[in-house]
């Protein structure tokens, strides 16, 4: 009987070992599953600290990827208003280009018209008397010293009055024709009444234009008078034929430049003071 009792005490003493062995390795188990999902919790906690870190650059790159494409933008729209301006002002230049060469043709017909004028009025006259030619843009009625004056004098004779006054009647039925009438000798010192070559080719042009304006009523107002003396050859004065072709006086015609003038002056960059 003892012994049955004894036994008895045994088991119930593993029974109540074993029992309470369980529920300690249940609260070690969920000791570890909470260690487990702390640790879980803080990985998370830090991949979500670094992705909104990184969600903060990213953010910080658009802001200054949006300035970057605002600048440009007022950039683009600066460089437009520019290019636009730009195009104003070669459209304009070419239209003063289109209107100057516009001006410059006319110009240029008016000149040719000038010379046919000028050949048909003195078509009577030799070549060794005077010529009509254009230079520089102008006509140059060359009239020799044969045909208007005496030797060193500034006196006109009737033949070259005759040649004036048909250059005057071209010149009264064109009054968009300026005049400049240039006196010319050879190099040959002058003695006599006149002090120098100087004296002479002054009185030359002089004579002429009184001749003009005042037998023939040209508008004084279209007239220039000059003298040049032997400092404007046309050939050389060491030949008796090349002295004889210096003395001469020439009487350069064009036509009013005031629209060209104008034109010109209104352009950018002209000095209009």
């Amino acid at each position: 009987m003892k012994k049955t009792v004894h036994s008895l005490a045994i088991l119930i003493t593993t029974i109540s070992l074993l029992a309470s062995c369980v529920p300690t390795r249940k609260y070690k188990a969920s000791e570890a599953a909470l260690a487990a999902a702390r640790n879980d919790s803080a990985s998370l906690a830090a991949k979500v600290a670094e992705q909104q870190s990184t969600i903060g650059q990213l953010q910080q790159q658009i802001g200054d990827l949006n300035k970057k494409v605002n600048d440009l933008s007022n950039q683009a729209g600066m460089l437009s208003s520019d290019v636009a301006g730009k195009n104003s002002q070669l459209a304009a230049q070419q239209k003063r280009l289109e209107q100057l060469q516009a001006l410059m043709n006319q110009q240029k017909k008016a000149i040719q018209e000038i010379r046919q004028k000028m050949s048909d009025a003195l078509v009577g006259f030799n070549s060794n008397e005077l010529t009509v030619a254009i230079k520089n843009g102008k006509v140059y009625v060359s009239l020799q010293e044969n045909l208007l004056f005496p030797s060193g004098s500034a006196v006109v004779n009737p033949k070259g009055k005759v040649a004036l006054g048909k250059l005057a009647a071209v010149l009264n039925s064109n009054p968009e024709i300026t005049v400049d009438i240039e006196g010319h000798t050879d190099s040959i010192p002058i003695h006599g009444r006149y002090q120098d070559n100087w004296d002479l080719s002054t009185a030359r042009a002089n004579s002429i234009v009184r001749i003009l304006t005042q037998e023939y009523q040209v508008d004084p107002t279209r007239v220039i008078a000059s003298g040049h003396s032997s400092y404007d050859p046309v050939q050389s004065n060491d030949t008796k034929e090349g002295r004889q072709q210096n003395r001469r006086t020439e009487i350069i015609l064009s036509p009013k430049l005031d629209e060209l003038y104008q034109l010109l002056s209104s352009s950018p960059g002209s000095d209009n003071r």
